[in-house]
């Protein structure tokens, strides 16, 4: 591990691929890595973009992912393990080496044309977020929001990146249909914070303005403070659910940090070099909601954590929306208003 903090990026290093049998260890006569690599762009050459789960804790069933790996760079990011899969580390790896769909537009249309396709919810970001910079020069994200405002299939989309308000003639379509509802994620309203944590999303205030601008666009707007990390940002809760509800979002929801796999001592080297005293206290406070470990992958528990202290953090949320008035009336999509193309159309598949 490094103990060398990397300007604009959330990892430091690149630890080994849990699945990898063998490793490379350099020796003192190999030319230096460069200390802070540069991103680059891969061609996903998926044939699907639909991805479909059963999770019982997940809340939608069907999501599109138009990136694999987030340049956002955040350091706690539970989808970081999922670069090991393509023979990557969760560490630098998976904020420089970014997965792209190119075709996700046309393959989403062709999906949603088939009538295999069973209209329901499709989350947008359900993985890596699909605002992240390279989305303002691919427009991806954009062009698979057209297809889906083209079929009226309502869409939930998360997103700490304030390019979401890029498209809020879209948004703006479907919510015509009660099928839109954007979820905008806070974490800390603390921005050097924010910053170490997520070093190229968008900075809380961006965020704040984002759900104004949404909400006075009638673009349904919620809040995620996620991940509420015990010893270090759960002391927010309230001031975050005041503030985004003051900018206009009307519901909210948080999840306690995770850490699977390889994000776990991503994240402690993240403490060793960010907050080396308070770094115990962290960890204790991880271990104290996750039954004695830093993760917990029971469906039951891994979204609020259980114990005492979890409790706390649950009672704290109510708390907070109680005062703020959030979550009374929390938007519900609907599905009614799908509709397939017509035989002109169709015949373009």
């Amino acid at each position: 591990m490094s103990t060398e903090k990397l300007r604009g990026r959330g990892a430091s290093s690149n630890p080994v691929n849990r699945f990898e049998k063998t490793s490379y260890q350099p020796s003192q006569w190999d030319e230096p890595e460069d200390p802070s690599p540069h991103t680059v762009f891969l061609r996903d050459q998926t044939r699907t973009i639909i991805n479909y789960n059963d999770s019982p804790d997940v809340g939608f069933e069907a999501s599109i992912n138009p990136y694999r790996g987030c340049e956002h760079g955040c350091i706690y990011c539970f989808a970081r393990p999922n670069h090991e899969y393509l023979g990557f580390s969760a560490g630098l790896d998976f904020e420089t080496k970014i997965l792209v769909k190119e075709d996700a537009p046309d393959l989403l249309r062709r999906e949603l044309a088939s009538p295999r396709w069973k209209p329901q919810v499709i989350a947008i970001s359900g993985v890596t977020d699909a605002y992240q910079p390279i989305e303002r020069r691919l427009q991806l994200t954009r062009k698979c929001l057209e297809v889906l405002v083209e079929f009226r299939n309502p869409v939930v989309i998360i997103t700490k990146n304030e390019l979401v308000t890029r498209d809020i003639d879209l948004l703006r379509r479907l919510a015509s249909f009660d099928a839109v509802l954007v979820f905008v994620s806070v974490t800390s309203l603390d921005a050097e914070l924010a910053r170490e944590l997520e070093p190229r999303a968008s900075q809380p205030a961006r965020r704040l303005a984002a759900i104004e601008a949404l909400a006075g666009a009638r673009v349904p707007v919620a809040s995620l403070v996620a991940p509420v990390i015990p010893g270090l940002t759960d002391h927010e809760m309230p001031s975050i659910i005041a503030a985004v509800a003051k900018a206009g979002a009307v519901a909210a929801s948080y999840v306690p940090l995770r850490l699977p796999y390889g994000v776990a001592p991503l994240f402690e080297e993240w403490l060793t070099q960010h907050r080396p005293l308070q770094k115990e206290k962290i960890l204790n406070r991880i271990r104290d909601i996750r039954g004695g470990r830093l993760n917990d992958p029971n469906f039951v528990t891994r979204m609020q954590g259980s114990g005492a202290y979890a409790q706390q953090l649950s009672e704290l949320f109510e708390l907070s929306c109680r005062k703020a008035k959030l979550n009374s009336r929390r938007p519900v999509l609907s599905a009614i208003s799908f509709q397939r193309p017509g035989p002109t159309q169709l015949g373009l598949f």
